[in-house]
């Protein structure tokens, strides 16, 4: 699978649950500043336009949500 495949998967994830709690990218930079992270909305809305973000930035956006479990199902690939 491509590499483009897995940058979407692991973009939508984030916003999925970002979506779920209702938080846009300030309120992240905002509880990712208070467990110590120099993150604002600019770098945030970057690294998830470009999904290229680290699996520990991942978790600590987790941590940061307070989500401590989380069920996904990856996207299929459609065939064009």
């Amino acid at each position: 699978m491509p590499e483009e495949y897995w940058t979407e998967q692991a973009k939508g994830i984030l916003k999925s649950q970002l979506s779920r709690k209702n938080m846009r990218y300030h309120d992240l930079a905002l509880a990712l500043q208070a467990i110590g992270l120099e993150e604002n909305q600019n770098t945030i809305a970057t690294k998830l336009s470009r999904g290229t973000f680290s699996f520990a930035f991942f978790l600590q956006c987790m941590y940061a949500l307070k989500i401590d479990y989380i069920d996904f199902e990856l996207n299929p690939i459609i065939d064009e």
